[in-house]
């Protein structure tokens, strides 16, 4: 391991630094969106149970405590459950794009690496090149083969850490906005059912007894 460092050079520590800060951010956004997906129709289903028994108050607590977009969307519907539909709308649309925004921090970083460690490998092939094509100047007519490999070998481990670092990089970035998208669809779900419940004349009946 030591003697691939050495070969490397400081492009080859540069790019290996840069994919283990995208493994970080990768574990931390899947754990954050596994968490955040919960079954909407059964909370919904819930929450609306509750309402209709007048337990305002209950359901709030029950959105405030459960994790993820979809009960902080369910909230916002309940807090401004008497205003006008119109309103309504506006504000959960307003939401739901701060929560596609918190849904989507540090997404950049993994299509940030994914497209620049294949460069950065590049970059070490042609100095590497370069450096061999430097060796062989110096010492023509003499030149042996071990004079010109370690400029060949830097290049040739820098593009290949470039590229193990990018494709997975491109992956887990596909992979996390596959899982944005499912949440996004619940939110939107979430949000026609919350609409449909407080804006049709007697869905939500009991709802005001202890709002």
């Amino acid at each position: 391991m030591n003697d691939i460092f050495e070969a490397g050079g400081p492009l080859f520590v540069v790019i290996i630094f840069m994919g283990l800060v995208a493994l970080v951010v990768f574990l931390e956004r899947a754990l954050h969106l596994h968490r955040a997906r919960i079954d909407e129709t059964d909370f919904l289903q819930g929450i609306f149970n509750t309402i209709r028994r007048g337990n305002v108050a209950e359901a709030l607590t029950l959105c405030e405590e459960a994790p993820g977009p979809v009960p902080r969307l369910l909230a916002i519907a309940i807090r401004r459950r008497d205003s006008p539909r119109q309103m309504l709308v506006d504000e959960l649309e307003q939401a739901g794009r701060a929560e596609i925004s918190r849904m989507e921090r540090r997404l950049s970083i993994l299509a940030l690496v994914a497209q620049i460690t294949p460069l950065m490998g590049l970059l070490g092939t042609v100095l590497g090149i370069l450096e061999a094509l430097v060796a062989m100047r110096a010492l023509a007519p003499l030149v042996q083969s071990v004079d010109i490999t370690s400029g060949l070998i830097m290049g040739a481990v820098n593009t290949a850490a470039g590229l193990l670092v990018a494709i997975p990089c491109f992956i887990g970035f596909n992979v996390l906005v596959v899982k944005i998208d499912r949440l996004v669809l619940d939110m939107r779900h979430a949000c026609s059912e919350a609409l449909f419940f407080f804006t049709s004349p007697g869905k939500g009946e009991g709802a005001d007894e202890h709002g």
